[in-house]
């Protein structure tokens, strides 16, 4: 018997974004049992615009208490057996839901699928990036040490129930790489699968919250204080390489984002931490 699927999406004041969304998922080749849009507070013109879809979505409430909790609220109400995750800025494309749950379908050790996407401008609706390589089977030391081919974002993902329920959810502490946190859980309990497809058009634009450096920084020190607050020696082995892959990743990003101080510090403590780093700053143009 085929297994069902909810599809979970949080909004927040993306009224202008989330019809697209929601439209999306209703267009696929493979209909979802349930759509649950969990508004976490929105004041603009969200709630009108999931009205418009009638019995189609389920719509529920929360008090502003970050995307976490809203994508918890939304699984916690749902009856399916897989739950998809779509943030309500991006959109899937039509076989999205049929491709990953057939990958899910092939090894029952896999707890969670990921796949590949397309990075689109708001604006322009013109392709950005495609965002092709994706991690597959044990791949939970490639997220700590932030190596390999690796898409993490929650919006292109579809969970076991009974992966979710093991780890707990997202962690609400977290508004920033929480959905790297969640899957980092997942992989060390199960399989990873991956659709190695552009199934989710991510949408860039100027409010999304993964933009903001110092959130990311955050959000990335959160889930490393937590993934090295354990007693496994195997775990506790990898601490110097992850730190020092994570601030060779902070500092290209503050080097993006023409932020020069935050720059050399991280590259200084990544080459610290990990020296083989330097061979990437080297590689790096003269003048940033």
């Amino acid at each position: 018997m085929p297994k069902s699927v909810s599809v979970v999406i949080p909004t927040y004041n993306y009224g202008r974004f989330i019809k697209a969304a929601i439209s999306s998922v209703l267009d696929q080749t493979r209909s979802p049992s349930e759509v649950i849009v969990v508004d976490d507070g929105s004041t603009d013109e969200t709630t009108a615009v999931v009205a418009a879809f009638g019995k189609a979505v389920r719509y529920m409430r929360q008090d502003n208490a970050g995307v976490s909790a809203a994508r918890n609220l939304g699984v916690r109400e749902s009856t399916s057996q897989l739950i998809a995750f779509l943030d309500a800025d991006d959109t899937l494309e039509p076989s999205t839901l049929e491709k990953q749950v057939a990958r899910l379908d092939r090894d029952e050790e896999i707890g969670l699928v990921h796949c590949a996407m397309r990075e689109f401008d708001d604006e322009t609706g013109a392709t950005i990036r495609l965002h092709m390589e994706g991690g597959e089977d044990r791949v939970a030391n490639n997220l700590l040490l932030w190596e390999g081919p690796l898409i993490v974002a929650a919006g292109a993902i579809i969970v076991s129930r009974q992966a979710f329920d093991r780890v707990g959810g997202f962690d609400t502490r977290m508004k920033v790489g929480e959905d790297w946190d969640f899957c980092y859980r997942v992989a060390q309990l199960f399989k990873i699968g991956f659709v190695a497809e552009p199934l989710v058009n991510y949408r860039r634009h100027n409010a999304a919250a993964h933009w903001n450096v110092e959130n990311m920084e955050r959000g990335m020190l959160m889930f490393y204080e937590k993934a090295f607050a354990t007693d496994d020696p195997e775990i506790l082995k990898l601490r110097r390489r992850a730190y020092g892959n994570f601030h060779r990743v902070m500092a290209g990003s503050y080097l993006h984002s023409g932020r020069m101080g935050k720059f050399f510090w991280h590259a200084a403590k990544s080459i610290w931490m990990r020296p083989a780093n330097l061979e990437y700053f080297l590689r790096l143009p003269s003048g940033g």
